[in-house]
């Protein structure tokens, strides 16, 4: 069964399941809860005949469970029936024992009702999952996952469609994470905003296309709620993009400096380096040993290079204040000499007047060399006096974070913490990579490019923040805005993609998105 789970354009804000709990509390204080009930099963409805066949007979099983998320597939059966469809409501538990408005949504469907045990799937075109919804804090056992085991197999036996009500049954609406089994649908249909769940993995694969609908709840109760976190999108960061002005030149586009590593791994540097030009700052050098000077000469254009053996000789280079963004770690080598590199590029630049403010994009072999002694990592962060952006993916995440924070919380939550500890931005890799800062922002993104798990693109995309930093983006948005350029520019390239195509597919990129 082919599925995408490439979301479209949707309201950056990302809801916690206690956060819509808290939404629709406010709402039902103005609208009645059972109306919202009645508007949420409507749009399920609506879906469930978008998916049958437009003609003949339309067969639907919708599985109800104990809480509003069955209301909401007791309306929808109502609905489908009015219709014209052939429903059959599977049950989860007692009916007798449903409470408010959902004891209310099933009072109103008096049609052919089963136990979820006995419900005949052999000639269904389409089951409703409306078990449970992003609320579920435990994994599902007994019925319940022998009812999604049954649902998961006559999908994958008949290629038969699920559609899936508020989220998968059986996915945390927090964290992603699948709580022992979940629905492997092929739509979800969820209300007023998504949640994390719907984004971070591997929810995200579980919850099929996406489907966000309108019930009528105000977008002003967010001013109450707060959310913290939001979806990594051009909505979150494209008014600080920067733009060049009519009378701009190199130098007012920033200077990036990116440190390589030894004549055996010089690559990873040029792959940066490319990736900080193409992204926009106006210069960009690699400060090299001595030794693989030549290699990188050679294969160097537009990109200057300066010689540095050691961490004094760096020092030396960042004594020029124009230099506003340093990325380390790809390539460098892991060991006590990328720490002096790093503490070197961290310790207080001299005072200049009207200097630029420096950015640091620490990744790869920059954090693993500290991996035994993080707090001197911290501790340097601390007393740096500019932005700072941490790159791991979750092996070097684990090695720096895993003493000091819960590595069973949720990815967004992990992020957090690790931010909070580090004094830094962290820019949290994976297909569902997550941009935290200490002040507890978190952004997720939901891009759809596989294609990206090829040697080298975690260089490209240092580079992509280092570059951005260098023009003075803020950096949360800079790292931000090279996380979705990356993935934006992974996904139009598709398969066969190489880490040396993202910087040369990048003007496309940011040609679309700057057009007015």
């Amino acid at each position: 069964m082919t599925r995408s789970s490439h979301p479209p354009e949707f309201p950056l804000e990302l809801l916690e399941p206690k956060e819509m709990a808290r939404a629709d509390a406010i709402t039902a204080q103005t609208i009645p809860s059972i109306a919202l009930m009645e508007r949420a099963g409507a749009a399920v409805a609506r879906a469930a005949l978008r998916l049958l066949p437009a003609a003949g007979a339309r067969h639907v099983t919708i599985f109800c469970g104990p809480g509003n998320n069955g209301g909401d597939g007791y309306v929808a059966a109502r609905l489908l029936a009015d219709a014209g469809c052939e429903v059959e409501v599977a049950i989860l538990g007692d009916r007798a024992a449903l409470k408010g408005d959902a004891a209310t949504a099933a009072a109103g469907w008096s049609g052919p009702t089963v136990a979820v045990a006995s419900a005949r799937l052999e000639a269904t075109d389409l089951v409703i999952d409306a078990l449970f919804g992003a609320g579920l804090a435990r994994d599902l056992d007994g019925a319940a996952e022998a009812a999604v085991a049954r649902i998961n197999a006559w999908s994958a036996a008949t290629d038969g469609q699920v559609l899936a009500v508020d989220i998968p049954s059986g996915v945390d609406g927090a964290s992603g994470a699948i709580r022992g089994i979940a629905i492997d649908a092929d739509e979800t249909v969820t209300f007023f905003r998504l949640k994390p769940g719907h984004i971070l993995m591997p929810g995200r694969a579980a919850c099929g296309r996406l489907v966000l609908e309108d019930i009528g709840i105000a977008a002003k109760v967010l001013d109450e709620i707060a959310p913290a976190t939001c979806l990594n999108a051009p909505g979150l960061w494209r008014d600080a993009l920067p733009r060049p002005g009519l009378a701009g030149h190199k130098y007012a586009r920033g200077h990036a400096l990116v440190v390589s590593g030894p004549i055996a791994q010089t690559g990873a540097a040029r792959l940066c380096a490319r990736g900080a030009l193409r992204i926009g700052a106006g210069l960009v050098t690699v400060a090299t040993p001595r030794d693989a000077l030549p290699i990188h000469a050679a294969a160097l254009t537009a990109i200057m290079t300066r010689v540095a053996d050691d961490a004094a000789e760096l020092g030396a280079i960042l004594a020029d204040r124009r230099k506003n963004a340093v990325a380390l770690g790809p390539g460098l080598g892991v060991g006590t000499g990328t720490r002096a590199l790093v503490l070197a590029a961290l310790a207080p630049p001299p005072p200049a007047p009207e200097a630029p403010p420096r950015g640091i994009v620490l990744d790869a072999d920059a954090l693993t060399s500290f991996a035994d002694t993080p707090d001197a990592l911290f501790e340097a962060i601390a007393a740096a006096t500019m932005t700072v952006v941490l790159t791991p993916h979750d092996g070097e995440f684990a090695k720096l974070f895993g003493a000091a924070i819960d590595m069973t919380a949720a990815k967004p939550e992990r992020a957090r913490a690790a931010a909070k500890r580090s004094g830094a931005i962290v820019l949290l890799k994976g297909a569902d990579t997550v941009v935290a800062t200490p002040d507890g922002r978190a952004a997720i993104a939901a891009s759809d490019a596989p294609w990206l798990a090829t040697a080298g693109s975690g260089d490209v995309l240092a580079g992509f923040v280092a570059g951005l930093l260098a023009q003075a983006m803020p950096g949360f948005e800079a790292a931000a805005a090279a996380v979705w350029l990356h993935a934006e520019a992974a996904r139009r390239f598709g398969p066969g993609l190489i880490s040396e195509d993202l910087p040369d597919l990048l003007p496309g990129v940011l040609r679309d998105l700057l057009q007015p």
